[in-house]
């Protein structure tokens, strides 16, 4: 089954933004390239019990098993060695990552409290959006009564736009819900 939110981008937002900014070819137009989605725990090092809960977690949020990130290198004052767990992080493509998307905009982004919309500030000069969520709760598959401590996490979107400008008009036309400011 296609994702639906892939059929809306192939029949409303290509023509869209092939009209919009004058390309000639098809492959010209961009699209999601993937979406990336990390979990950080320093308090893992204290206590490596707490990755369990967040990677079953990430899991459940993202469809597929998530990695455990270690440490590259040891912080004396963060009481961190080499190899330690410190987070987990899973990268969406295809049509799980059109399906995330689509729950992301759609379900999470309304759960969030005062939510007004999402920064516009957040792209990182070459067409990739970066967002912070602060709970995890905001995803409908996280049960909450089973949750013990609150983890927040980072979604990066990353486009095949050359310019913010076409990674903006990109998410959009698909739908994302941006700060009217």
């Amino acid at each position: 089954m296609k994702a639906r939110l892939r059929e809306y981008y192939t029949k409303t937002v290509a023509p869209a933004l092939m009209k919009e900014f004058g390309y000639t070819n098809i492959m010209a137009v961009p699209k999601l390239e993937k979406i990336t989605l990390n979990v950080g725990l320093g308090e893992a090092t204290q206590n490596p019990k707490l990755m369990d809960p967040a990677v079953n977690e990430l899991a459940a949020i993202a469809g597929q098993r998530p990695v455990v990130t270690k440490a590259k290198k040891s912080i004396a004052a963060f009481k961190l060695r080499e190899n330690m767990s410190i987070g987990c992080m899973v990268t969406l493509r295809g049509d799980r990552m059109y399906e995330f998307m689509d729950r992301l905009m759609n379900v999470a982004l309304a759960r969030v409290r005062d939510f007004r919309g999402v920064s516009k500030k957040s792209f990182d000069g070459r067409g990739n959006y970066t967002l912070g969520v602060k709970d995890q709760l905001i995803f409908p598959e996280i049960d909450y009564n089973k949750v013990e401590k609150l983890k927040g996490m980072n979604i990066c979107i990353t486009t095949t736009a050359r310019t913010d400008a076409e990674a903006m008009a990109l998410l959009k036309l698909m739908g994302m819900p941006f700060r009217q400011n």
